[in-house]
């Protein structure tokens, strides 16, 4: 709930309270999403247009090997437990070859990353809101698309790097040995910028999709407590307006996440075969090669698993940021009482 939509007393919570109350949510959602987002991962980089011919590891769950594709007459060496048929599919499959735990693959840099991405992306929003309302009023409704685009492409810009690394660990079951001795190759060979790999097509996915759920979200929030005849939102309706937006702008993004996964995960194949490649392509030129072997429907990949993450993380997120900011609100109404 939005301090300055409460009334006349507005008890404001301080940058560090909004701080502590993001972390909490932050923590629960990683852990509870993790699993879907390593499925969307796998599935979507399957269908990378830019592996056929190219050698690559393939993870059993015991060791890992190196692989050819079979084209043009050359046969693969090793034996493959099948492409993924879909959500259920990949969920069975990974966890029959490699084991339940990688469901959590990637996790210790999401949680790294998830920490601070949310203090920074959660805490610049609500104090641009602040600053936006003092100054355009409180009933502007293009306050939440202007602070939840600021807000998300600062956050995307400082944690890029960890998302690249998250997104290494759960295409593929990596050491951090080996992903220690992939990001020194890679930072001797491109420099650091290469650690921003991705960051584009990121923006790209984020930046709408921040736009798109805080302006849904603030709508279907006055909305749900019009219906209800509630002057405050309550638990559930933060809940349900988290929800809904966010599957909403999870559809409407889908296509950059796909391409933003696509670029990360090419970057790490190893060059077992002297081809170039190309790893220097645009968003929309991937976004022609993924249409042109998958059809628009390869645009797509990874929905079910995206939706089922995003709506209920969303969900979560929102509810427990904005129980921790009320507790806080309550803690420093109380204390204006005795001073």
């Amino acid at each position: 709930m939005d301090p300055e939509s409460e009334g006349p007393q507005i008890i404001k919570v301080t940058p560090l309270q909004q701080m502590f109350a993001s972390c909490t949510g932050a923590i629960l959602t990683s852990l509870m999403v993790t699993p879907l987002d390593v499925v969307k991962i796998r599935l979507q980089a399957q269908r990378n247009p830019f592996s056929k011919g190219k050698c690559f590891v393939y993870s059993n769950g015991l060791m890992d090997h190196l692989c050819v594709c079979e084209e043009e007459g050359n046969k693969a060496w090793y034996k493959k437990p099948g492409r993924f048929q879909g959500t259920l599919d990949a969920f069975l499959k990974i966890i029959r070859n490699e084991g339940i735990k990688s469901l959590w693959s990637g996790l210790p840099p999401t949680l790294v990353m998830a920490v601070p991405a949310t203090v920074i992306y959660f805490t610049c929003y609500d104090q641009l809101t602040y600053f936006l309302k003092s100054k355009l009023g409180e009933n502007e409704s293009h306050i939440p698309i202007v602070a939840g685009i600021v807000a998300r492409f600062g956050a995307v810009t400082v944690i890029s790097p960890l998302e690249l690394i998250r997104t290494k660990m759960q295409s593929k079951k990596f050491s951090y040995e080996e992903l220690h001795r992939f990001i020194s190759r890679k930072v001797s060979e491109d420099g650091w910028i290469s650690l921003w790999r991705g960051w584009a097509p990121t923006v790209l996915r984020d930046v709408p999709f921040s736009a798109l759920y805080w302006y849904n979200y603030e709508v279907l929030k006055k909305w749900l407590c019009e219906k209800s005849g509630l002057y405050k939102p309550t638990f559930m309706i933060h809940f349900t307006s988290g929800a809904l937006s966010g599957s909403i702008a999870a559809i409407a993004t889908l296509p950059f996440d796909v391409v933003k996964t696509q670029k990360q995960t090419q970057l790490w194949i190893d060059e077992c075969h002297k081809i170039s490649m190309p790893l220097h392509m645009s968003t929309w030129t991937i976004m022609k090669n993924i249409v042109a072997k998958n059809g628009f429907a390869g645009l797509f990949t990874g929905l079910i698993p995206r939706l089922i993450k995003i709506a209920p993380a969303c969900a979560i997120m929102i509810s427990t940021y904005e129980s921790g900011k009320a507790f806080f609100q309550m803690q420093n109404a109380g204390r204006q009482q005795y001073q």
